[in-house]
């Protein structure tokens, strides 16, 4: 197990596609905070679950992978799609139920596929795209020509039976999958001292040989590199690696959770630590942006975003004859 330390000098590919990391930061943190604000005003039906803070974690990765890559989700998952590419518009119509969204609008926000982007999935079940991911991580590899499989999962993933058979598989047969581990330090509304005795959940990997990283997740040019680096052993052979990101989600588990299980004097510690915060820093103190330009960025956002919600709520609902349509028995 390897603990990727603090990097402040930072020079080379990652910082040069820095303008791209942070626009793909602020377009997550715009998309999840208008999310909020449309559920509350009734416009978007389910439960939704947004990964604000978590964006880091989302961007590094999604930057570290190819063009022909593949991905899964989790029930917190918009962040992990629009990284990859996925289309605002699409992504918000799925949300609100419509019949444009990736799914035409039967998915919602815990069943998003988007795969023309290679994200072939997320899911309401706990660490339920881990086995998935093993299984196109095993077609990967019998096809051959190197592509990898990037499968997220949460702190209280690492509990489940599915899990751990997941983790023998993929070191018995030495797949090409990157294990990505969003540890917030909650399991739902359970702090992780509460589920698991380890101090780390990447310590799972030793008992089946898989090496892994423990980086912080707000950093979002640490995530990408122990991301690119798990990736290429992927690609060349070496089988699955555990990426830990220790990271904080800045909201509920779910939007309307009042989060009083949360301290708040740690909550306060983490919006410090806030990734896109920090990287923009990183970037003004480096000389690639200066201020103004920091501003533009989140502008274009939030511009883009407005313009899937207008896009999501002039589209049309499905259509009630076909509600049998693409369902398998």
């Amino acid at each position: 197990m390897t603990v990727r330390g603090p990097h402040h000098d930072r020079t080379g590919d990652a910082l040069a596609r820095g303008v791209e990391m942070l626009r793909g930061m602020w377009l997550i943190r715009a998309f999840e905070e208008r999310v909020i604000e449309l559920y509350h005003e009734g416009q978007l039906p389910g439960l939704i679950h947004v990964s604000i803070g978590q964006e880091a974690v989302a961007v590094g990765v999604g930057a570290a992978l190819a063009e022909g890559d593949y991905v899964y989700g989790t029930h917190r998952s918009h962040g992990h799609f629009l990284a990859r590419g996925a289309d605002p518009d699409r992504m918000m119509a799925e949300l609100a139920g419509r019949a444009t969204g990736y799914c035409q609008g039967r998915g919602g926000s815990m069943h998003l596929v988007a795969a023309e982007r290679g994200v072939l999935g997320a899911t309401g079940v706990v660490a339920g795209t881990v086995p998935l991911a093993l299984g196109t991580s095993l077609a990967c590899k019998q096809e051959g020509g190197g592509k990898v499989v990037a499968v997220y999962f949460g702190d209280g993933a690492a509990n489940t039976g599915g899990f751990h058979e997941s983790l023998n598989m993929a070191s018995l047969w030495k797949l090409p999958v990157v294990l990505v581990c969003e540890n917030n330090g909650y399991a739902e509304f359970t702090p992780m001292s509460a589920h698991t005795v380890v101090e780390h959940i990447s310590v799972h990997g030793q008992a089946y040989g898989i090496p892994s990283e423990i980086v912080d997740g707000n950093d979002v040019l640490a995530v990408h590199e122990a991301a690119q680096s798990a990736a290429a052993r992927a690609r060349e052979g070496g089988g699955p690696t555990i990426v830990e990101c220790l990271t904080h989600r800045l909201s509920g588990h779910y939007v309307g959770d009042p989060a009083s299980y949360q301290q708040a004097q740690a909550v306060e510690e983490w919006r410090e630590r806030d990734p896109i915060r920090r990287f923009s820093a990183v970037l003004k103190g480096r000389g690639v942006l200066d201020e103004e330009q920091v501003r533009a960025v989140e502008e274009r956002a939030r511009s883009q975003v407005e313009e899937a919600v207008r896009f999501a709520m002039e589209s049309p609902a499905p259509d009630p004859g076909g509600v049998a349509d693409q369902v398998y028995a």
